[in-house]
């Protein structure tokens, strides 16, 4: 009996939608894509602000494994036995070593002031780097928005990060200084481990993560004489990995090398810190309860369109009661076309989302002032959207519905309220 109500209820259901008004089945499946794609995209682009972020520091600063100094050492002990084990692992493609000393960075250097005023100039973190081998982890040279990459064989030059420099600069804090008048081609004063150098500014770069445009660039070979690191120990190599291979299993053959007696060593997202992880569980969040807000507003659509289909139909649903029919077959006739506006709108929104936005966010990234934004949407997110909003639409048919159909049926077939 249970079968045959279902079979009943889901021939009427098909009869119902194929007399329906074209354009009241197109609003609530467009009602539905909208709202799935709200549910979908809004937290998708909150979660992907700070993604984008995190996904610049990898490609950039950590690669796919960091390996560090200790917290008790100042930089990495035994380095060139280290990147000889590292270089040994199959999934390696490339390493990169730094030299990283904080300093100060001076402009206008020979501009004679008076003791009350202060120079133009800035802390930060000078660092050296093999050029060529920098350039196949990272891509550093990619970065480069004025002037040029530097090469092996650059004495005296220097990248400059844009955030030493105040053009580049959107305020002007004590707390977070920058240079004034510098551009490609400017001579700037770098002091270094108590060691002064004049040195002229080769390129600028940008990529939206501090950790890359609040340094300066030296070729390593300048740099390791003036912070004594003729031993050839660097503070951070990062490492590069084939498509495919997982950093944690690199990590870990790396530790198991014994490593880790002398460095820390880190995957990407290892290394990511704390509050970046807090600020993506905040905006999912976030983005979640914006995302509930449009699955009411669509629950309530649907409830009120299928309720005044039901007051309309509400002699005909009598007549159907009166020849026989049940009142649950017509309420499956009801749930039924619920589930066909779910499936369907789900189904456009689920094309759109994947078979559009995503790919085209990832080559084209959001613009934002810190972060090239991208859309963050899994497989599992999307079905546990896809469940609520299905669930909510079938109850937003079915209650009407039932409304309806719990009425007289002698009342309902003469018109009378």
């Amino acid at each position: 009996m249970h079968s045959h109500s279902l079979r009943v209820g889901f021939f009427l259901a098909i009869r119902q939608l194929r007399r329906a008004n074209i354009w009241t089945n197109v609003l609530i499946i467009a009602v539905m894509t909208l709202t799935f794609l709200n549910l979908v995209v809004v937290s998708g682009i909150l979660v992907g602000l700070i993604q984008g972020a995190v996904n610049t520091i990898q490609t950039y600063y950590t690669s796919d494994v960091i390996v560090s100094n200790r917290l008790e050492h100042s930089y990495i002990e035994r380095t060139p036995f280290i990147i000889s084990v590292i270089e040994s692992l199959p999934d390696v493609v490339a390493v990169t070593p730094r030299y990283v000393e904080g300093g100060n960075v001076e402009a206008d250097y020979w501009v004679t002031r008076k003791n009350t005023e202060t120079g133009n100039e800035a802390g930060t973190s000078i660092v050296g780097i093999d050029p060529e081998a920098e350039q196949k982890v990272s891509g550093l040279g990619d970065l480069v928005i004025e002037g040029t990459y530097l090469t092996p064989n650059d004495y005296d030059q220097v990248l400059v990060g844009a955030l030493l420099l105040k053009k580049y600069l959107n305020m002007d804090s004590q707390s977070f200084p920058a240079l004034d008048n510098v551009e490609v081609g400017t001579k700037i004063r770098i002091t270094v481990d108590g060691n002064v150098r004049d040195v002229t500014v080769k390129g600028i770069i940008r990529s939206k993560a501090d950790e890359i445009d609040r340094r300066v660039f030296f070729v390593d070979r300048q740099l390791r004489p003036m912070i004594g690191r003729a031993d050839y120990n660097a503070d951070e190599i990062a490492i590069k990995l084939r498509d495919g291979a997982d950093p944690a299993v690199v990590r870990d053959a790396i530790l198991a090398q014994g490593v880790g007696e002398y460095a820390r060593v880190q995957t990407a997202e290892d290394a990511e810190p704390k509050f970046v992880k807090d600020m993506k569980d905040t905006f999912a969040i976030l983005g979640n309860i914006i995302s509930s807000i449009g699955l009411v507003v669509a629950s309530i659509t649907i409830f009120i369109v299928i309720f005044i289909n039901a007051i309309t139909r509400k002699k005909y649903i009598g007549i159907l009661k009166g020849i026989g029919i049940s009142g649950r077959t017509i309420e499956y006739s009801y749930i039924f076309q619920a589930i066909f506006y779910a499936v369907v709108g789900t189904g456009l929104g689920i094309a759109i989302v994947y078979g559009f936005l995503e790919p085209y966010l990832r080559a084209h990234p959001i613009d934002f002032t810190f972060s090239d934004g991208i859309l963050v949407v899994t497989p599992l997110g999307t079905t546990v959207r896809t469940l609520v909003l299905f669930i909510s639409t079938v109850i937003s048919g079915y209650i009407p519905a039932r409304i309806v159909i719990s009425g007289n049926t002698l009342d309902a077939i003469l018109g009378r309220k």
